[in-house]
């Protein structure tokens, strides 16, 4: 896959053209493709599975947590929702610990679902970590890191933060 991604991106930019942005975005795009073609052979979505995974399965989770959890908007978040309520994987229980919030069930189907989307991640990550070295990814997720700090550090587009290496 690696070597498929990168012959993609030469032949559509020489070397020096080939941003980190585009790299990262090309990628996810590739991962949620992959992973979209696995949960539609059970009627599913990437988006479903990755809720599946982020409701706590004993405890159930506050609906006010899933979307800062997932990375999704409020509007998106909802309509994923009522599509997961409406083919019986979740259940809404009013939060006895606040009572304007809810509380998101998985159902039992929901928890098969569930154990099937963590199956489809860890087999993603067995192939990558069995294609690359151990110290690469550790490099892989220090970059992350790095990227991640810069953007929720705001040290991207305020130079006196920035600092280079």
């Amino acid at each position: 896959m690696h070597s498929i991604f990168l012959v993609y991106l030469r032949k559509r930019m020489s070397k020096k053209e080939i941003t980190i942005d585009h790299a990262l975005r090309a990628t996810w795009q590739a991962v949620i493709k992959m992973y979209n073609e696995q949960a539609a052979q059970f009627d599913s979505t990437m988006a479903t599975g990755f809720a599946l995974l982020s409701i706590d399965p004993e405890e159930g989770t506050p609906s006010t947590a899933l979307g800062p959890r997932m990375g999704m908007e409020a509007t998106s978040l909802s309509r994923t929702l009522k599509s997961m309520e409406e083919r019986g994987l979740i259940e809404r229980h009013p939060n006895p610990a606040d009572g304007r919030g809810v509380l998101i069930f998985l159902t039992e189907f929901g928890r098969e679902n569930r154990n099937f989307s963590k199956d489809q991640v860890l087999k993603f990550n067995n192939a990558i970590r069995g294609q690359i070295s151990p110290e690469k990814i550790d490099h892989f997720f220090e970059v992350i890191h790095v990227i991640n700090d810069l953007i929720q550090n705001k040290k991207i587009y305020n130079p006196q933060e920035t600092t280079t290496k």
